[in-house]
């Protein structure tokens, strides 16, 4: 990873000395993580998956997730905002080649922008690649007004990225990604964000309404663009991001045992079996998590990658990963928990993993497990051997 070291090592340190010090109080007070946000933007961290020739750092899947993997270990909040920020940043580098796109791409690395998503849609149950809100074109502009469920750190972002409907006489699946500059919409709250976990997303219900020129519309549609891009880049990010927090869940629980076993020398602490176990899951979290960022790097390699044979099979497999990391990692915690015990419960504890847990519940919700499984049940059925290969 040589070249990621440098900015890995920046981030690294802004976790370490920035998020994890301010964690508590961003759970406590739900609020956006200023800090951490702005000395990634400051580290160039926030343009990371822009190509270099457009001013970013260009880095792999591999290197992005294990840059949410270090923000995950200090504050999960910040590190899923840094997933989804760099997800929809993908998006534009790789679907986005029109002169406007590519000058919005060095905007991101030189003014260090902030991107969050309007892709949720009261009325739709929570499927990603259905719409009932529509694109109104008018001559060089369009409207838009959508009812949002969810837009995590919308209020703090610079641009959105939303979906539609194409246009509306077009069915909820032909659906359209939008750009939306700060200029471009304005958000109605309508509802609170008092969460159990992932306080620091910030991520209430609003009606979004927008009015924006038509080369801010995404040429591919949005089916192409979810399929090869942001559903497997979602899910390896966020899946780095909960492997990182599990770790730490891990650490706190290895110190809880670490401080029983020096008071009674001599005596394996109840608790170190389990903690072995949790061991022997990060590890294997942690391989799936870097094959599918290495699988996913691979197959960019050639711009033809994802729509090849094998696509089948990614996409179990990417669907997989979330399944796995996001289930693992609330397993992790809560038995983390349990090794803590009531220090671990409560949230000033010196071994509390309190935070933790509450945040790792969040994981099978982000995108529904039972969705991505009945997802994949129907992708088996189209696969050539029922494994996807």
């Amino acid at each position: 990873m040589s070249s990621g070291d440098a900015w890995h090592t920046r981030v690294g340190r802004i976790a370490t000395e920035v998020a994890r010090p301010l964690a508590a109080i961003v759970d406590r007070e739900a609020r956006f993580p200023h800090e951490a946000m702005s000395a990634l933007g400051e580290a160039g961290a926030l343009a990371a998956a822009v190509p270099r020739e457009l001013g970013g750092l260009g880095a792999s899947t591999a290197e992005l997730g294990e840059a949410c993997a270090l923000l995950g270990r200090a504050c999960a909040s910040t590190a899923a905002i840094f997933a989804m920020h760099t997800s929809q940043v993908a998006c534009l580098a790789r679907h986005a080649k029109s002169p406007f796109f590519l000058d919005y791409l060095r905007r991101i690395a030189r003014e260090r922008l902030l991107i969050a998503s309007a892709a949720s849609e009261m009325g739709t149950g929570g499927d990603l690649r259905s719409s009932i809100a529509p694109v109104e074109r008018d001559g060089d502009r369009f409207t838009l007004r959508k009812r949002c469920t969810v837009v995590s750190y919308g209020e703090h972002a610079d641009a959105l990225l939303t979906t539609a409907r194409s246009a509306p006489e077009s069915s909820p699946s032909q659906q359209a990604l939008v750009l939306l500059q700060k200029q471009d919409y304005t958000l109605e709250r309508t509802g609170r964000w008092d969460a159990l976990g992932m306080r620091g997303t910030c991520s209430p219900p609003y009606v979004l309404t927008a009015a924006a020129p038509v080369e801010q519309i995404f040429a591919e549609p949005f089916r192409t663009i979810a399929a090869e891009t942001l559903v497997p880049t979602s899910h390896v990010l966020w899946s780095f991001g909960w492997l990182g927090l599990a770790e730490d869940a891990w650490a706190v629980a290895r110190a809880r045992v670490a401080r029983d076993a020096r008071a009674k020398p001599g005596i394996t602490p109840p608790g170190a079996t389990r903690l072995s176990r949790i061991g022997a899951d990060l590890e294997a979290m942690r391989s799936l998590a870097r094959e599918a960022a290495r699988e996913l790097d691979r197959a960019r390699t050639d711009e033809e990658g994802a729509r090849a044979p094998s696509f089948v099979g990614q996409a179990l497999r990417i669907n997989h990963l979330k399944i796995e990391a996001s289930e693992l990692t609330a397993r992790i915690c809560l038995e983390c928990l349990q090794i803590c015990g009531i220090e671990g419960y409560m949230n000033d504890g010196d071994h509390s993993v309190a935070r933790h847990v509450r945040d790792a519940l969040a994981a099978p919700l982000m995108i529904s497990n039972d969705r991505l499984i009945a997802a994949n049940a129907a992708l088996l059925l189209v696969s050539k051997d029922g494994r996807g290969a």
